[in-house]
């Protein structure tokens, strides 16, 4: 029994749509020598912008507290920050969730027992005063590393590798 022209011309689109989705970026991507735009308001409402932030190297992380990954990393992540003070050198994370009440309860969370000097600088994506050149991430974590100039010199999509402090140790 032979199959069907409906299953080859099927097995054939499939396959055209992976070869053609294969090589293209993901669609957060900013490239590589980019300077992005990130403005906003703070988790504690104060005003942001990335472009205020020349000067310094900088991490941007994207997260979400329903991302396990994201929630295991933060602690990483803050004892990383708290390594860097003192140097050119600011985290930022972003949050993706859908609701602001999802981050501002973890951030409650995180208040009673985080010592104020080990918090990081946070926003909500969802704030209407937010604008980015970044789209949202796919997957989560994902961040970008800024050099001093603002432009973008690495990216991480998922766990930040080991390297990446590395990284910032050299831009530094």
């Amino acid at each position: 029994m032979r199959p069907s022209s409906s299953f080859f011309f099927t097995r054939h689109l499939l396959a055209l749509g992976l070869a053609l989705a294969l090589p293209c970026a993901p669609a957060w991507a900013v490239k590589p020598g980019e300077i992005p735009v990130l403005t906003g308001r703070t988790l504690a409402n104060q005003p942001f912008s990335l472009a205020a932030l020349r000067g310094k190297v900088t991490l941007v992380v994207f997260w979400s507290t329903d991302c396990p990954v994201c929630r295991d990393k933060m602690p990483e992540l803050r004892a990383n920050a708290q390594g860097w003070r003192g140097k050119p050198f600011e985290l930022i994370t972003v949050s993706v969730d859908r609701k602001l009440q999802d981050t501002a309860e973890y951030e409650q969370l995180v208040l009673t027992v985080v010592n104020k000097n080990e918090r990081l600088l946070s926003m909500w994506a969802g704030d209407t005063a937010y604008r980015s050149s970044i789209a949202r991430p796919v997957h989560l974590p994902a961040a970008y590393l800024l050099d001093k100039s603002g432009r973008v010199v690495e990216q991480y999509s998922g766990r930040i590798p080991p390297e990446a402090w590395d990284r910032i140790a050299d831009l530094l």
